[in-house]
């Protein structure tokens, strides 16, 4: 039986600790992953979810991206993946009694983990400009509403789209399609903050902005360089990927400030060895200084260039550009500096290359900790250089591999949700659907805030997502918000976004991925694409956990209806009734969707084209793949100071908190907790256990503060330090941002810790 959500916010203050973990999953994620569904959706939903999750005819978890094996499992999930299908299938439900009980004020002041905790949201609500607390509305009303405030707009560019990676292909391609026949390229998203920088450099590099690998090239894989990525709790199911490699006779390297029980050991649940030793996955772990991985890169480099023979002359020669200036640039990489950027030994450096010169199939993975750096951009163009170097891209078992985090965020960039849109997109809009859509490039996600901030955007719409607890500098965001004169958010539980508003707020109560969708012309599915590029449908199987809920695709087009009115010149009617119809206008706008309907037909989908990886053809500006030669940067610290990365708890999926435990980690019962190297504690005088105040340093000189942090002695790198977020995204300058990427830096803050008055 589902127990019911908690009346009060649970005690923070008091985290217990204990030693890290050094292996992952095994009979305790079950027990984990079997007792938060139980406590949301009772035995017998429980069973009936997650046996769907993830089968060629169920439906696409809401969790992570990582793509699904041909041949599934019955249980085709990971701990996490649990936790997000049973939040969003819970039997909690939060109704319009809820609201008329509890003022905005109010859930303002409770934690993220109580209000997710609430239980799925039943009835679109409004809040009128003046009042305190949500209450009921029609549908019909709440499109009027948005209407109103948008007709009001001196310009469509007022208004901001905001996009999260839960959103299915045929809702974003509709959503998209929405603001630019209304005016606007303002399509921030949740890419914007992660792998932004990811796509800037491949875009660059390879001409393409997605990996370049399939689940079978981690198969085939001789060396998997795993780096700044925590699988274990991030992308759990890429673990049994990585046995299986292992397996395969791949070795591991993890390049990472912390050790996390993941890459040590995998535990893997479906196996008899998984539930008693598991498999050792990393081969050599190379614990990095926060931001020192393009330094680690470019002196790899030189000893590949100064190695006889260890360079691929045939492919550099076919294929690539700018060889003599990156060659130039990497012979000239400095031992000293690159051990000052690294935090590494030599002997490590040196073991490294051995293993890689006795690989000829190399993959690198990467995620948020070499994303969220001012010089990201660069680091991964390195990462490339490193590739290109030994043919290691277009070729089977090799390739650049960022991991996505959202489950649909790069289906959501593949359907037109970008900011800066390309020329052949909006052509290919133009000619499908007879408007101009507008030229000029729209707001990222720093450019919105910063927008909403000095008054210039006055509309802001969330289509899913919790934009002011994911955002930079919490306070600077939360200020732009209440500067809104109209924040609408479309989602299926409450967040803090839903108590930070402007002058008017909305919430919009949507169907979620587990639940099934009826329209016009019957059952409909969805469809997303993996971050390996392989796209294939979602079918929820549950009854909506209200009568009240509208899909994504149909708030779209109600809304669209409403606010361009008869002269809109797409049929939106006909899309509500049946996503057919929109995959077929997809299939006509975006490359590689061609036959849509009867491709994703397939129960295992179709894979997109890529041409670095199907036929070695890069298109670039020069027409081959790009060595690049940036300088070498690593981020300095002041003495006194450390180097702060905000990161997730175990019981976390980006802001959704699923419970106050960190298991691997050792925490418990808390999560403001700062984990920092037990020498760099003795030298600053911080004492296991004492309090303190991270209080971040910055060029423009405001103090930024996230207060009575428990001090953790932990085995980080040394001169770095770790701590969750949200919580601490109150440090991270709005405009400390990755250079090209515009990605928020929130894995190199500078911070000083100074003691608490809670200790």
């Amino acid at each position: 039986m589902a127990s019911k959500p908690p009346k009060g916010d649970p005690v923070q203050d008091a985290p217990k600790v204990a030693e890290p973990k050094h292996s992952a999953a095994g009979l305790t994620a079950i027990g984990h992953s079997l007792r938060m569904a139980h406590q949301q959706m009772g035995v017998k939903r429980t069973a009936l979810t997650l046996l769907s999750v993830n089968q060629k005819n169920g439906f696409d978890c809401p969790g992570c991206a990582w793509p699904d094996p041909e041949h599934r499992h019955t249980a085709e999930f990971c701990e996490n993946g649990a936790k997000a299908v049973a939040e969003e299938a819970t039997l909690r439900r939060v109704t319009p009694e809820f609201f008329a009980e509890h003022t905005v004020a109010d859930l303002a002041g409770r934690s993220g983990y109580w209000l997710g905790q609430q239980g799925r949201l039943t009835h679109p609500v409004y809040l009128p400009e003046g009042g305190d607390r949500y209450e009921p509305v029609t549908w019909e009303r709440a499109f009027d509403i948005v209407a109103e405030e948008i007709g009001a707009l001196g310009s469509p560019d007022e208004a901001v789209f905001y996009t999260s990676g839960r959103t299915s292909n045929e809702a974003a391609f509709l959503y998209q399609l929405f603001a630019r026949e209304l005016g606007t390229n303002n399509l921030p998203d949740c890419s914007n903050m992660c792998h932004e920088s990811s796509g800037s450099a491949l875009s660059e590099t390879i001409g393409v902005g997605k990996g370049s690998v399939l689940l079978e090239d981690l198969y085939r894989s001789d060396l998997i360089i795993v780096a700044g990525q925590n699988p274990g709790t991030n992308h759990p199911r890429m673990l049994s990927a990585l046995e299986k490699a292992k397996a395969n006779g791949a070795r591991i390297i993890s390049v990472n400030p912390l050790p996390e029980a993941g890459l040590e050991r995998f535990k893997n649940p479906q196996t008899p060895k998984g539930l008693t030793t598991g498999a050792a996955l990393t081969d050599l772990f190379l614990q990095i200084r926060l931001g020192g991985d393009q330094a680690l890169f470019r002196i790899l480099n030189k000893l590949i260039l100064d190695t006889p023979g260890a360079v691929d002359e045939d492919f550099v020669r076919e294929h690539t550009h700018g060889y003599e200036e990156f060659a130039e640039a990497a012979r000239a990489a400095d031992w000293d500096a690159t051990l000052t950027a690294t935090g590494l030994t030599r002997e490590d450096i040196e073991k490294c290359l051995r293993m890689v010169l006795a690989s000829k199939r190399v993959i690198v993975c990467w995620a948020m900790g070499l994303t969220q750096h001012k010089h990201s951009v660069p680091m991964i163009r390195e990462i490339v250089n490193f590739l290109l170097l030994r043919g290691n891209i277009g070729r089977p078992g090799a390739g650049v591999c960022p991991v996505r985090g959202h489950s649909n965020v790069q289906g959501d960039r593949t359907m037109g949700i970008f900011e800066r849109p390309s020329e052949e997109f909006l052509d290919a809009l133009e000619e499908e659907f007879g408007f101009s859509p507008p030229r000029e490039h729209g707001y990222d996600v720093v450019r919105a805030i910063r927008a909403l901030r000095d008054g210039r955007a006055k509309v802001f719409f969330a289509m899913g997502g919790n934009f002011v607890s994911a955002s930079p500098d919490t306070e600077v965001t939360e200020a732009a918000m209440r500067r809104a004169r109209l924040t609408v958010h479309v989602s299926t539980k409450l967040n803090r976004s839903h108590a930070v508003t402007g002058a008017r707020a909305l919430i919009l109560p949507t169907l979620g991925r587990t639940e099934r969708d009826l329209q016009g012309s019957g059952e409909q599915f969805v469809t997303v694409e993996d971050s390996m590029g392989m796209v294939h449908a979602s079918r929820g199987r549950l009854e909506p956990a209200s009568g009240q809920l509208l899909s994504e695709p149909a708030i779209v087009c109600r809304l669209a209806r409403r606010v361009l009115g008869s002269g809109s010149k797409v049929p939106w009617e006909e899309f509500e009734k049946d996503y057919a119809t929109i995959r077929d206008r997809i299939a006509r706008v975006i490359p590689g969707f061609e036959d849509f309907n009867a491709r994703v037909a397939n129960p295992s989908g179709f894979t997109l084209p890529h041409a670095p990886r199907d036929e070695r053809r890069f298109p670039t500006a020069t027409g081959k793949a790009n060595f690049t030669a940036a300088p070498v940067e690593y981020p300095e610290l002041p003495k006194g100071r450390l180097l702060l990365q905000t990161l997730r708890s175990h019981d976390q999926y980006n802001t959704t908190i699923y419970g106050l435990d960190d298991r691997y980690r050792g925490i418990t019962n808390g999560r403001r907790v700062v984990l920092v190297n037990p020498e760099d504690a003795r030298e600053l005088r911080l004492a296991d256990g004492s309090y303190v105040d991270l209080v971040g340093e910055w060029k423009d000189g405001v103090e930024r503060r996230a207060p009575g942090f428990r001090v953790v002695h932990y085995p980080t790198a040394r001169g770095c330090a770790a701590a969750y977020y949200p919580e601490t995204n109150v440090l991270v300058p709005l405009d400390a941002t990755a250079d090209t990427s515009n990605t928020p830096a929130s894995k190199s803050v500078v911070v000083r810790l100074e003691q608490s008055t809670t200790d």
